[in-house]
């Protein structure tokens, strides 16, 4: 029986962009972007979560808003059950510790780069929301 790993994804929203980060070259899905996040704890909330995660691997205070998906995607290492929120910046700016590289893209240019399969749903209605969105303004 695979292991079920509960993760959480912040999808930073600043200014129109949304904050993308490669994972390291070490361990898992080494090379792939995602949106930041990580691991519930026993107890956690996921807001909670979040919040502790991306302080911990970005440094900076998020604020987290409406739940975009749940995606269960199934890997090597175990079955994945992400649930992504659209976040904002609270207080500094983001400074990578544990990812290779990030970019801040417009919507329409976030396919451009290689997701990491369970990230891909949430990229799809981001996509669709901000772009349908910012052409509304």
């Amino acid at each position: 029986m695979p292991k079920h790993i509960d993760v959480v994804g912040a999808v930073i929203v600043r200014n129109g962009l949304i904050f993308c980060a490669q994972r390291g070259p070490a361990g898992a899905l080494a090379g792939k972007w995602e949106f930041p996040g990580g691991k519930l704890e026993r107890g956690e909330s996921a807001a909670a979560a979040l919040v502790r995660e991306i302080r911990e691997e970005l440094d900076c205070e998020i604020r987290v808003g409406d739940e975009i998906t749940t995606t269960v995607h199934e890997y090597e290492f175990g079955v994945v059950n992400l649930t992504t929120y659209y976040c904002e910046l609270a207080e500094g700016e983001p400074t990578l510790s544990e990812h290779g590289a990030a970019l801040w893209l417009e919507p329409s240019v976030l396919g451009s780069i290689e997701w990491a399969p369970a990230d891909l749903a949430a990229v799809h209605l981001v996509q669709a929301d901000l772009t349908s969105r910012s052409k509304s303004i």
